[in-house]
């Protein structure tokens, strides 16, 4: 194309790698003979320091080689048939090409050469052997031979295998920083009946996890019907072992001590991440960088620790860009970075930069090293700056030029734990970062006054907002919002009014539950006519084993203790048990209104991380994971409270 603003194209005769050249000057610049001259004198000088110092060759043969070379004369190349002593004919064996030819070829001459020599030499020391050993003797010797190399070897692989048993028992052994803290574990509940749902939740957990250790161990996830490994996951072919890794601290926390001790000596024995494999930076950061700090921080095992700083190493290429907003994708082996297609043009997506903040803060201060706490701070730093169109953060934005890609806003997919890291960062830091509360009170500001529905019926809901219009549809993933919304009415201008919002979002999402056959929530629903909490198109229906709405009754739960929170978990894990439990665990559903439902044969390795342990913590006391000691990740991974919890400090 022309430049904007040309009337006329450029001539162009000829292309490189498709991309049309303009035609060429004839003549040359006086710089460019310059130039030119300097190149052939260059090459002049090489030429002569070639010829007058490299070392001449010739003296590197040996006198005795060349004299043996000398008396061979031409039978060296046409060797005629020679007597040995006796009388008797000696064989000797002649290169094909040599006998046809009658002369050696350039390509080939000195291998041929060399050859021919150590065969003579060998040739040579056999027969003197054989003059003092019997044929029988020499044999023996060659046998001997063998057998000692093939001793040598197994000696060699014997010590090996101990070499690295060795390492491996090293490995096992866990060395601590500290013993663990407050409400780690217990919150054993005093009344049966609740003790009894909680062992079932237990129970559940079992049975998810030995599925995925018959059927899927290594690999990311897997599935539990047709009882084989999963691989079409956001985590590549690559096996890291995605469910062990998210499910580790929910074993710690329940107990299953037998389980938890398998599953961390696998990550401290086979977790390997020197591959060519492409990660989303955002899901990496939850599930293993979240997953180990939260393992470190509940047990104080300084293998955790190691392995999350060398994770976190790996994803730091994708932050060189000019703003810090990292790309989505990044490559363990090579560093190469880039974002999603499909992302509104090659953009950042707004959760994905947003939810750093948590682990990489405390990957820092357990490491003292503050190169992940200033990638974060940069992002947040950019982000408080920019202008803010309507006031709202849209979903997309670029890591380049730092501008909004489209005006499209979300509390669920794409935007959802964006607003939730900023609260928990100001919550993890015992209520002291200001900048993270005062970014959080802005935000939702603009989202309560612009987004927040009240449906005919009464049912309180998060619209998303496109290009000036609003679409009344709420995903599951939104849920989280009851929660979300209730913890930040602690610190705000109104307590009560938040944990009434909170509280209209809980329902709604229940109501989205209760208006199923199967009594599971869809992905998204929508309010539309008379339609209401209710999902209209089919890739709405399924159902994939997401935490967000027993989330959202699990601190509802905490902060209210209204036993409708506990009532509606428990409706869940029978609807849970009925309709996903498969033989190898449990799987999603692909529509939540048909009865009975068709399976998707896939057990998620969030609903180790999360949706068992929120329904776990449901039916304990709270002295288990304390909210004023312990903020989770996105992921549902805990993480301490600085200044009164003294992982925070370790």
């Amino acid at each position: 194309m022309a430049a904007k603003g040309s009337t006329t194209l450029p001539l162009y005769q000829r292309y490189v790698n498709g991309v049309p050249v303009p035609q060429g000057r004839k003549t040359l610049r006086l710089r460019e003979k310059y130039i030119i001259l300097l190149v052939f004198m260059t090459f002049t000088i090489v030429c002569l320091c070639a010829f007058m110092f490299l070392p001449n060759m010739q003296d590197k043969v040996s006198y005795d080689i060349r004299k043996k070379i000398d008396e061979a004369g031409g039978d060296l190349f046409i060797p005629r048939q020679r007597n040995a002593p006796d009388g008797s004919p000696l064989e000797m064996h002649i290169d094909d090409d040599l006998h046809k030819s009658g002369r050696l070829s350039n390509s080939n001459s000195n291998d041929l050469l060399k050859n021919k020599i150590e065969t003579w030499q060998k040739e040579k020391v056999m027969s003197e052997i054989s003059k003092i050993l019997k044929p029988e003797d020499v044999e023996a010797i060659k046998k001997g031979l063998v057998s000692d190399k093939q001793l040598f070897l197994e000696q060699k692989k014997e010590e090996e295998r101990k070499r690295k048993a060795q390492l491996d028992e090293e490995a096992k052994k866990v060395k601590k920083d500290h013993e663990g803290h407050p409400g780690a574990r217990g919150g054993e509940p005093t009344d049966p009946q609740i003790k009894a749902k909680r062992d079932k939740v237990k129970e559940m957990m079992s049975h998810a996890w030995h599925g995925y250790e018959k059927y899927g161990w290594g690999a990311n996830e897997h599935r539990p019907i047709s009882l084989k490994a999963h691989s079409g996951s956001i985590f590549g072919a690559g096996e890291l072992g995605a469910t062990i890794v998210d499910a580790i601290d929910t074993l710690y926390i329940m107990e299953l001590d037998e389980e938890f001790k398998k599953a961390r000596d696998w990550v401290a024995l086979n977790l390997n991440f020197d591959m060519p494999a492409d990660l989303s930076v955002f899901e990496t950061n939850i599930r293993f960088v979240g997953g180990f700090l939260s393992a470190y921080a509940l047990t104080g095992d300084q293998m955790f620790k190691q392995k999350a700083k060398i994770i976190t190493d790996k994803l730091l290429p994708a932050f060189n860009t000019p703003t810090g907003i990292p790309y989505a994708i990044v490559n363990l082996k090579t560093g190469s970075s880039r974002n999603y297609g499909w992302a509104s043009g090659g953009c950042s997506i707004l959760s994905e930069l947003g939810s750093l903040h948590l682990e990489f803060d405390y990957l820092s201060a357990v490491t003292n090293d503050n190169t992940y706490k200033d990638k974060v701070l940069k992002i947040r730093d950019f982000m408080k700056t920019i202008e803010k169109p309507e006031g709202f953060y849209p979903n997309y934005i670029h890591p380049a030029t730092g501008k909004w890609c489209q005006v499209h806003v979300s509390m669920g997919a794409l935007g959802d734990s964006f607003y939730e890291y900023l609260l928990k960062e100001w919550l993890i830091s015992n209520k002291e970062d200001a900048q993270a509360r005062q970014m959080y009170d802005d935000a939702m500001k603009t989202v309560y006054e612009k987004l927040l529905v009240k449906s005919k019926s009464g049912l309180t809901y998060f619209a998303e907002y496109k290009s000036g219009r609003l679409e009344h549809k709420m995903d599951h993933l939104a849920c989280f919002t009851a929660g979300m919304v209730a913890l930040g009415a602690e610190g705000s201008d109104n307590k009560e009014k938040y944990v009434s919002i909170g509280a209209d979002l809980a329902n709604t999402c229940h109501e989205s539950y209760i208006r199923t056959a199967t009594g599971l929530g869809p992905e998204s629903f929508r309010f539309e006519g008379e339609t209401e909490a209710k999902a209209i198109r089919q890739n709405e229906k399924y159902y994939i084993l997401r935490p967000e709405v027993v989330e959202g009754w699990f601190y509802m739960w905490r902060l209210t203790k209204d036993n409708k929170y506990r009532d509606w978990a428990w409706e869940m894990v029978q609807a849970l048990e009925k309709f996903c439990r498969a033989e190898g665990g449990f799987t999603g559903i692909k529509d939540v209104y048909q009865v009975p439902p068709q399976l998707d044969d896939v057990q998620q390795s969030f609903f180790l991380a999360e949706t068992l342990k929120y329904l776990y913590l449901i039916f304990s006391e709270d002295s288990l994971l304390p909210l004023d000691k312990w903020v989770f990740n996105t992921e549902a991974h805990p993480l301490p409270v600085k200044g009164v919890n003294p992982a925070s400090a370790q």
